[in-house]
Parts: structure tokens; sequence; C-alpha cells
């Protein structure tokens, strides 16, 4: 499928200029994630018929129960991804549309995503390619047991919301690694969890609302 990149009217560059100027006055600081953030056409990762709202800074429905994260949201999780420096080795539970997956991808030497719905996985990998993404690795499962074969990652990032926090994501963390996780039931609240050594190390952030992470038997 051939995908307008460039974007007309609600989806022009002007209008992406825009969301960008609202996430840094949100409080969104790494000027590197902003500019990622400003150049991806998050249009071709939304229905067409939602296109036109597809920079505003809100999360929308892309099928199968599934959304695609707010942009302020994309930005904070891959910021605080990114806060202790460069990384070579990233694990992404929850392909969904792809779009998280667009924006870690020129941070990071790999990229490996998982996602369990598979329309969702083959539609993610043909917009990866029309953007001449290479560094990305897919897996078609259950993200919640994370990707033994190729761990350990040097950071985690899950775009689902697990009631309690699985721990085969922490123990595939290299030592120092993070995991960036939203997780809660009635309530949810995006974390941070550092691994040092056999200890886990938790720092509280936003109060968010994901879709849940299923985990299947």
């Amino acid at each position: 499928m051939n995908y307008d990149l460039n974007g007309i009217g609600m989806t022009s560059q002007r209008t992406r200029d825009r969301l960008i100027q609202r996430l840094r006055e949100e409080g969104i600081h790494d000027e590197n994630v902003l500019e990622v953030m400003r150049q991806t056409p998050r249009h071709i990762f939304v229905d067409e018929a939602l296109a036109s709202r597809s920079y505003e800074d809100t999360a929308l429905p892309i099928g199968h129960g599934q959304t695609i994260s707010q942009p302020y949201i994309v930005a904070r999780m891959t910021e605080l991804l990114l806060a202790n420096g460069p990384l070579e080795r990233v694990l992404e539970v929850g392909t969904g549309s792809g779009y998280q997956t667009a924006i870690l991808s020129p941070f990071v030497e790999q990229v490996f995503t998982v996602e369990r719905i598979a329309p969702l996985l083959e539609q993610a990998k043909e917009k990866h390619r029309a953007l001449g993404l290479s560094n990305i690795r897919y897996l078609l499962s259950d993200g919640s047991w994370g990707w033994q074969q190729h761990a350990p990652f040097d950071a985690i990032i899950a775009t689902a919301a697990p009631e309690e926090i699985p721990p085969e994501l922490t123990e595939q963390l290299v030592d120092g690694g993070r995991l960036i996780i939203p997780h809660g039931k009635t309530q949810q609240r995006l974390s941070v969890i550092e691994r040092d050594g056999d200890t886990l190390n938790t720092t509280d952030f936003d109060m968010v609302s994901f879709v849940p992470l299923v985990r299947e038997k």
C-alpha cells in the first residue's frame, strides 16, 4: 500500500508542528524526542476516517478493542525510556498500531516488539516498511511473557496496562535496565522500574489510562 507520508490539511506538517508545540508546553523537554515525533506521520497509523484527528493530543481507536496512545503519553514514555542515555536493545510489549515502535526506532540499535493480535502486527510491519525502518524485529505472542529468546534488554516499554507487573518482564532486564509500564486495576499509574541486581526500584509518575494487558493462559 502507498501511504501519503507528507499529509495535507489536518495532516499537514503545520498541524504536526502545532502538536509538538503543545507537547513542549505540557512539559516534554527532550527535543530529540519532539523532533522525531514532528517528523513521524501519525496519520498513517490511524484509520483513514480518523486521519483528520491524528494530530490531536488524544488516544484514538485502531480496531480490535485497541487504541493508538495519546501523543503526550508516547513522548513521556519515550523520554523516560531514554533518560539514562542511548540504548542498544529495547523490548516493546504491545506493538498495537506501530506508532510507538516508530518513535523508538531512531533512538535504539534494535527494537524487539511483541503483539498478540495478528492483523495489527501485520499492519504495523507494513507501515514501518513504508517509513524505511529496518531495525525492528516482530513476534506474534502474548507480550506479558516478554521475549526470552532475545533477553536481556536494556529497557522494556509496555503499551498496555497489567493489574500486576509480570515478573517475566523485570527478569528480562539487564542489571541497571528499566521497565516503563502503566499498571493498576481501577486506577492506572505510569511507573519506571529499575533493576539493581536482585532489587527493583520503582518510581511512579503520571496517572494514565491504557487498554488492559491481556495475559493469555
